[in-house]
């Protein structure tokens, strides 16, 4: 092991946890130090599948490792991740950053005290497509986002907008740089207790309008992202990784293009990302700041669902 690499631990040993373990223990940059999940028999089987140690206490991660990734359910990721930044651990955690607008908040605080590497793992940030997108951006107008994916009983802890749509919020701040100030939104549930499928319109500031769609009980899936800005439309296919850019010039020819995307799996980019800030001791792309925002956006759409359907409701007791 050469002394630049970085000893990670991955905390969580579930369906996305192995994923990280294989980018982990992919990585040259990287050693993978152990894995540590409340299920010892997963541990186990993870750890003898990657080659590392199991680890069976939290505070073996932090006496193992400088840096871990947090990949357990959503509602434990503030008793896991906290104790890790008050240690000394920098912590890259899954999606969304926790289950509630003060546990993202107690997150991000411990970090700061601490002077410790917070990363949220937004991963579509890293899609090369989106980056691409990124660079041409001017003032985007209209937004139309379709994010739809089989149903699998992982994530259940969360509903599709915390689940799958926060992805595309993130992306869309991001874009806009700014909060809407008007959220319109109805969803409903089909096959867990949360909502499974949401429609939601956003309005900006400026007069930009995003409409977007979620689902995780689709029959097929779909993940597109497309954008209207002055003579241009924009087309991401997050699936694809590919960006086509329709424009119109001064002559109102039309033109077509596709700028150079290098295509690559997004969580190993955003792992390499995580590296780079580990070294440089920077702020993340998607720090815990900027996925509390897209945290809190996701609560104001469950409340305007939540609405939507006590309106519903009332109408069919009428």
């Amino acid at each position: 092991m050469s002394e630049t690499q970085h000893r990670i631990v991955v905390v969580g040993a579930g369906a996305f946890g192995r994923n990280h373990l294989r980018v982990v223990k992919e990585s040259p940059r990287a050693a993978l130090a152990g894995v540590f999940d409340a299920d010892a028999g997963k541990a186990c089987a993870a750890a003898q599948e990657f080659g590392c140690a199991a680890l069976t206490s939290l505070e073996e991660v932090h006496s193992l490792a400088s840096a871990a990734i947090v990949a357990v359910p959503t509602t434990a990721h503030v008793v896991v991740a906290c104790p890790l930044l008050a240690a000394g651990v920098d912590v890259l955690v899954e999606k969304p950053i926790a289950i509630s607008a003060s546990d993202a908040q107690a997150l991000v605080e411990t970090a700061a005290r601490h002077a410790r590497i917070l990363q949220c793992g937004h991963l579509e940030r890293f899609n090369p497509a989106v980056q691409a997108a990124l660079r041409v951006i001017t003032i985007p107008l209209f937004f139309e986002v379709h994010r739809l994916s089989l149903f699998t009983p992982r994530s259940l802890d969360v509903s599709v907008v915390a689940d799958l749509m926060i992805h595309d919020l993130d992306i869309l701040l991001a874009m806009t740089r700014e909060l809407p100030n008007e959220v319109r939104a109805a969803g409903i549930s089909i096959l867990s207790n949360k909502v499974d499928i949401a429609s939601v319109r956003l309005s900006f500031p400026n007069g930009c309008v995003a409409n977007l769609t979620a689902s995780r009980v689709s029959t097929e899936k779909v993940r597109k992202l497309r954008f209207f800005q002055p003579g241009q439309y924009v087309s991401i296919d997050y699936a694809r990784q590919d960006c086509t850019i329709i424009g119109v010039d001064a002559e109102r020819q039309v033109s077509f293009e596709q700028p150079p995307v290098e295509k690559g799996e997004p969580l190993k980019r955003q792992f390499d990302h995580f590296l780079d800030c580990l070294e440089t001791r920077t702020t993340p792309l998607v720090d815990g700041v900027a996925a509390s925002r897209a945290l809190a956006l996701a609560h104001d759409i469950l409340a305007k669902i939540e609405e939507h359907a006590e309106l519903v409701a009332r109408h069919l007791r009428a």
